[in-house]
């Protein structure tokens, strides 16, 4: 998570450059071509099925990865963190559908709220980027969906090729924003260092953590991915978050990790 938040606040400084768009395209392209070097997915066949499921699973994540960083040109990056939150709350608790869960569905409800331009005195968030930072959450539970299907293919070969079909999702755009100005190499050196720390760290930490912890403490340590995303953009984009932000990211922390508390409760450690 301090490796992502590094990474997305050293993004920043590539959108007056090439644009969301293509720091997107960069990022992902990238994170492509080290998975590919790394894991080589062509040595496995795959089936008809798993081709398409991998490309459901990579078109999320191209798109989710876009819409996110296009939200980050008028929001800070610890509230576009919260809101694309809403996307796993969302597949959380529609899995289970418990009573107890209308209470986080009531503290997300209310931090979304708190960050919507809907009244006077609210925090004023340009409605755009919160729109762009929906949509990012929408994807992220699309990608939850597909991945938990890629998921069953071996691990390595479905990220590498998930990822592949993200940067083919967001080429066209960084090329038509950018243009071959992209490829400038010191444009491509700030990409790749936004890729390791963005995309390349992260993944593979997540992995090695995946399979040591349990999913309950797994949760409960990822929800507080909005609180250190502002705080990275604090200390290098100098983005402070008002009063009534803050209480709406902790609100939907408090949801996060009421969602990962039920979840752990239904999957007894082996």
């Amino acid at each position: 998570m301090v490796s992502l938040g590094i990474g997305t606040s050293f993004a920043k400084h590539l959108f007056p450059l090439i644009g969301a768009q293509g720091t997107t395209a960069l990022r992902v392209t990238f994170a492509s071509i080290i998975l590919l070097l790394i894991w080589r997915p062509w040595k496995r066949p795959l089936t008809r099925e798993q081709a398409k499921i991998i490309f459901l699973y990579g078109a999320s994540l191209g798109t989710m990865n876009l819409l996110f960083y296009l939200s980050l040109r008028t929001i800070p990056l610890g509230i576009a963190i919260a809101i694309e939150f809403m996307g796993p709350l969302a597949v959380a608790m529609w899995a289970s559908r418990k009573a107890k869960d209308f209470i986080w569905i009531g503290f997300a409800v209310f931090g979304l709220l708190l960050l919507l331009p809907i009244r006077e005195g609210s925090s004023q968030l340009d409605l755009t980027g919160i729109l762009f930072a929906l949509g990012a959450a929408i994807c992220w539970a699309l990608y939850i969906i597909f991945g938990q299907r890629a998921g069953k293919m071996h691990g390595g070969q479905a990220t590498s090729l998930g990822m592949t079909v993200a940067a083919l999702v967001a080429l066209p755009f960084g090329l038509k924003t950018a243009g071959l100005e992209m490829f400038s190499p010191k444009l491509m050196l700030g990409g790749l260092g936004v890729a390791i720390l963005s995309s390349a760290i992260p993944y593979s930490l997540e992995m090695i953590s995946l399979k040591r912890l349990h999913p309950k403490t797994f949760g409960i340590l990822l929800s507080m991915e909005p609180a250190l995303g502002a705080l990275a953009a604090f200390i290098i984009l100098g983005e402070v978050p008002t009063g009534i932000q803050w209480i709406a990211i902790g609100s939907i922390i408090i949801a996060s990790v009421g969602c990962a508390l039920d979840a752990g409760r239904k999957q007894p450690i082996d």
